[in-house]
């Protein structure tokens, strides 16, 4: 959650706003009205939209999502990228040359290649839930052929490890990266506030975006300036001098995806919050998913995942417990842990060069008998 200097990552901000504006022991009722009052509750995106590194086309525009196709082949199990649904743009996985993750895939061998780019929500999308995501989720593998590998981001991981368990025969593997899926396993920064924070915060922050939660009045807690060079040349890996024009370039990109924000529905927000968050609903078997109690131990997929060491959003050891709550194999589980912060899982160049080209490569292996894959 924090800097060796005890500064506050700007990107704790990257998922769930409200969180960084108390501490977990004095958060209350009151703090949540004061910082209410000092987001404001602007609409509507301030700077223009983050272009994309790689060209890519719209394959299909659903009310919630663009299904964005990075292919060079149209053969083979297609790879679903799910970015996450959070505060800022699923331009993320492709934000720059030397720091796209959708570039390091396509470099590994994976030609059939696409990416889930989340809407903004408008004023009729406040009343989407999680279950709308679910089933256009699903609109999505279907118009892919109806089997997919897929690799879910942080929140797009718990959304990809929901439909995996509530579609299992449509995931042929599975890839989990810094995802939250087992609250309770171990504590977070964001976890531990979400715990410590009254249901009446996240409430009260939907009711000031007219049942969204704006994502421009939420930045301005954080404000540009805290995004400090050095913060940004940690999180890329990049080789570049920090005092370089190289360097200075994609800084100016990354700021610029920063100042994007997308605007969340609120009553998808506040089941995030509660049921995923507070209750655990997933990894306890609790979580209903288009009208199916959604049982994690139906997933029978290879798995692979992914954690960073200094993750300041995810604790490795929420991802991890995956292992023991899917009826995936042991020997079919692959787990790594890298060094780094949150945000660098997908666009730091080291991880990117190493572990990704791993993850790319076990894609690409043909799948095992179905006799290996028996639960035990």
């Amino acid at each position: 959650m924090y800097e060796p200097t005890g500064r506050q990552l700007p990107h704790l901000a990257f998922l769930w706003p409200a969180l960084a504006a108390a501490s977990a022991s004095e958060i209350a009722g009151s703090i949540a009205k004061q910082f209410i009052s000092l987001t404001g509750a602007e609409d509507g995106p301030a700077t223009r939209e983050p272009d994309w590194a790689t060209p890519n086309t719209i394959a299909l525009e659903l009310k919630t999502v663009r299904l964005r196709d990075f292919s060079t082949v149209q053969a083979g199990v297609p790879t679903l990228l799910c970015a996450p649904y959070a505060l800022h743009g699923a331009a993320i996985v492709d934000i720059a040359p030397g720091h796209s993750l959708v570039a390091a895939l396509r470099k590994a061998g994976l030609t059939r290649l696409f990416v889930t780019d989340w809407r903004s929500a408008n004023a009729d999308m406040r009343f989407l839930a999680i279950d709308d995501y679910l089933a256009d989720l699903n609109v999505l593998v279907d118009q892919l052929g109806g089997t997919i590998d897929l690799i879910g981001l942080c929140q797009g991981g718990w959304l990809s490890l929901l439909y995996a368990a509530r579609f299992p025969a449509k995931v042929r593997k599975l890839v989990l990266v810094g995802a939250p899926i087992d609250i309770a396993a171990a504590p977070s920064g964001l976890s531990a506030l979400t715990d410590a924070s009254p249901l009446t915060l996240f409430q009260e922050l939907v009711k000031l975006g007219d049942g969204r939660v704006l994502g421009q009045a939420v930045l301005k807690f954080w404000g540009p300036e805290s995004l400090e060079a050095d913060e940004i040349h940690q999180l890329l890996q990049t080789r570049a001098a920090i005092d370089s024009a190289a360097f200075a370039r994609l800084a100016e990109i990354f700021r610029a995806w920063h100042a994007w924000t997308v605007d969340l529905p609120g009553t998808y927000y506040l089941d995030v919050i509660e049921k995923l968050y507070k209750h655990n609903e997933l990894a306890t078997g609790r979580f209903v998913g288009l009208g199916q109690k959604v049982d994690l131990a139906t997933v029978h997929a290879p798995l692979f995942l992914l954690a960073a060491r200094e993750d300041e959003l995810v604790a490795p050891a929420q991802l991890f417990a995956t292992e023991h709550l899917v009826g995936t194999p042991a020997h079919d589980i692959h787990k790594e842990m890298v060094g780094g912060h949150h945000l660098g899982l997908f666009i730091g160049q080291q991880t990117l060069n190493g572990t990704w080209q791993r993850i790319a490569h076990w894609l690409a292996e043909p799948e095992r008998p179905a006799a290996s894959v028996r639960r035990h």
